[in-house]
C-alpha cells in the first residue's frame, strides 16, 4: 500500500512537471520578451522608433534585413570603436545622423540584444507588440517658456527634483546666458540638428550613461523638458544675433588693468614709507640723551 502511494505521488509529480513544461513551451521567451521591451523603452526609444521613422537615430524596423546580425551585435556593444576603426557602414551612419554617438552597451548580453531585434521584426515575440515612438509636434515656444528654459539651463531657477543644471556640462551661445561647461557637447544648434522630438526624447529619457547617472533619481519634469526645448529652439533660431564669446582678450585686458591699478596703489603707499630703520631711530635717541 505504501509503495502504491509513493508511485502515485511520483506519477502526480511527473504530470505536474510535464504540465509546467508544456505551459512554458506554449509561451516561448515570454520573460525574455518582457526584458527586451524594457530594454528598448529605457535604452533605445529615446533615439529610435520601430516603424515611425527616423528620430535621433535610424528607424529600427527591418534592421535585421539591412545589417548582418554579427555587425549589429558589435555595433550595439561598441559603436564608436567601429567608427574609429574605419568600418564603412558605422562611419556612414555616424555622419548621416549628425555625428551623435550611439552610447555603447557592453553590459547587454547577446541574448538580450537578439531579443530586442525580435521586437523590431514586428511580432517576432508572441503577445508582444513592437513599441513605436511617434515624433511629437513641437509647438512654437512662448516667451515665458523660453525665459523659464533659459533660467533652468543656467541654474537661476531650481529644477524641481534638484537635478544638475545643463550648463554644468554644456554651453550655448546666448547673450543672456553665462558661459557653461565644456565637459559635453555645445548645444547652440542642437535643435536644428536633432529636431524638437529628438531633443525632447533625450531630455525625457537620456540615452547617454553620464546623463542617465546624473538624472537617475532626479528626472526632469514634463514642464521642465518643454521649457528647455523651447529655449534651445530659440537659441538655434537666434544664433546669428548672438555675440560669440571670446573671453581671452577680455581676461587679458582686465588682468592688465587690474595690475596697473595695484601698481598705482603700491606706489602711493610706498612714497610714505619709512626711509630709515627703526633701530637707527632708537640709536639716535640714545646718543642725543647721553649728550
Amino acid at each position: 500500500m505504501r509503495n502504491t502511494s509513493l508511485q502515485f505521488r511520483s506519477i502526480r509529480g511527473a504530470v505536474v512537471l510535464l504540465s509546467m513544461l508544456v505551459g512554458w513551451s506554449a509561451q516561448p521567451g515570454t520573460a525574455l520578451a518582457e526584458t527586451a521591451q524594457e530594454i528598448f523603452t529605457t535604452r533605445c526609444s529615446a533615439c529610435h522608433t520601430i516603424g515611425s521613422g527616423k528620430l535621433i537615430g535610424p528607424d529600427l524596423s527591418g534592421v535585421t534585413e539591412r545589417r548582418p546580425q554579427e555587425w549589429i551585435l558589435s555595433f550595439v556593444k561598441g559603436s564608436q570603436a567601429m567608427v574609429q576603426g574605419g568600418d564603412e557602414t558605422a562611419v556612414a551612419l555616424f555622419a548621416e545622423f549628425n555625428q551623435v554617438p550611439m552610447p555603447d552597451q557592453p553590459d547587454l548580453t547577446e541574448a538580450q540584444i537578439l531579443a530586442v531585434l525580435e521586437l523590431t521584426k514586428g511580432g517576432g515575440v508572441a503577445g508582444a507588440a513592437p513599441p513605436a515612438t511617434a515624433p511629437a509636434v513641437v509647438p512654437e515656444p512662448t516667451q515665458a517658456d523660453i525665459e523659464l528654459g533659459q533660467a533652468l539651463f543656467q541654474g537661476t531657477a531650481r529644477l524641481e527634483n534638484s537635478g544638475p543644471t545643463c550648463n554644468s556640462c554644456h554651453d550655448v551661445v546666448n547673450d543672456a546666458v553665462i558661459g557653461g561647461g565644456v565637459l559635453a557637447r555645445e548645444l547652440t544648434t542642437v535643435f536644428g540638428r536633432l529636431g524638437g522630438p529628438g531633443v525632447r526624447a533625450i531630455l525625457g529619457s537620456p540615452p547617454f550613461p553620464v546623463m542617465q547617472k546624473a538624472y537617475e533619481d532626479r528626472p526632469l519634469t514634463e514642464d521642465e523638458v518643454g521649457a528647455l526645448v523651447a529655449f534651445l529652439q530659440a537659441s538655434d533660431r537666434d544664433k546669428a544675433l548672438q555675440q560669440p564669446r571670446d573671453y581671452g582678450p577680455k581676461l587679458a585686458a582686465t588682468g592688465g588693468l587690474g595690475a596697473a591699478v595695484l601698481l598705482g596703489l603700491y606706489t602711493m603707499f610706498w612714497r610714505s614709507r619709512r626711509r630709515t630703520s627703526v633701530n637707527q631711530s632708537i640709536y639716535d635717541r640714545q646718543i642725543t640723551s647721553s649728550n
